[in-house]
């Protein structure tokens, strides 16, 4: 029987408890698609980071706070204030993470603030706040249930998330006021909204890195591509 890759999950911060929590969700999802979910730590130490990564054959990067502007050099006192809620120790913690996860070449899922912190570091820009920058009939922000979809997303044709869930129109279950504005260098869109809004990018010289703007680990009980694009980040950390 193969053996079951170990998936390190990026933690969520809960700043008001002082405390490094977890959606169900992430670990479900990867364990049935036949993972095995583990926290990785919370730091900005490079040497713990490298250590932990010797350890996982994948890494979800989960969603959470905004992304802070400076990540992306956005100096802009105004485009702190169209955030929400920022954390800083995520910020610092992703900005070594993402680059090693690249040159180890390591499986990477980024979902929400994953997708938008993946394309920060790597050299992209974001939309601070949609509703207020970028305003359209699209709703990204949906209200619970959050396994529902709330608006559909145009699954692009001759890429790898075609491939796995098919192409064309993809209902998807958005819960953000962020997107990415400018894409990194490196990244190419998988899927967009009718407004336009990025909704999917891999890195094509990555073995596997997909980042999507929607919330799988929320929807996966209920929804087949969502249970099929964690499958296929297991499949590709087993590969490894």
């Amino acid at each position: 029987m193969p053996k079951r890759p170990v998936i390190g999950v990026v933690p969520l911060v809960d700043h008001k408890l002082e405390s490094l929590w977890m959606l169900p969700g992430y670990f479900d999802a990867v364990s049935e698609a036949g993972g095995v979910p583990v926290m990785l730590p919370l730091t900005a130490d490079a040497e713990q980071l490298s250590r932990a990564l010797d350890v996982v054959d994948g890494v979800v990067v989960t969603g959470g706070q905004d992304v802070g502007p400076a990540l992306y050099g956005e100096k802009d006192p105004e485009a702190v204030a169209l955030c929400g809620e920022l954390c800083g120790e995520r910020d610092a913690m992703e900005a070594l993470l993402v680059p090693e996860l690249v040159a180890r070449d390591v499986p990477t899922l980024g979902i929400c603030r994953g997708i938008q912190v993946i394309n920060a570091v790597l050299g992209g820009t974001l939309w601070q706040d949609l509703p207020r920058q970028r305003p359209s009939d699209v709703e990204h922000h949906g209200q619970p249930p959050y396994d529902q979809p709330v608006h559909v997303a145009r699954v692009l044709p001759g890429t790898p998330l075609a491939a796995c869930v098919g192409a064309g129109e993809l209902p998807v279950n958005s819960y953000h006021h962020q997107a990415l504005r400018d894409v990194a260098p490196g990244l190419s869109v998988m899927a967009d909204a009718a407004d336009g809004v990025v909704e999917a990018v891999w890195r094509p010289a990555s073995r596997f890195l997909w980042a999507v703007q929607w919330h799988p680990e929320f929807a996966h009980r209920v929804d087949e591509p969502s249970r099929k694009i964690f499958s296929a980040l297991v499949d590709a950390a087993r590969e490894g």
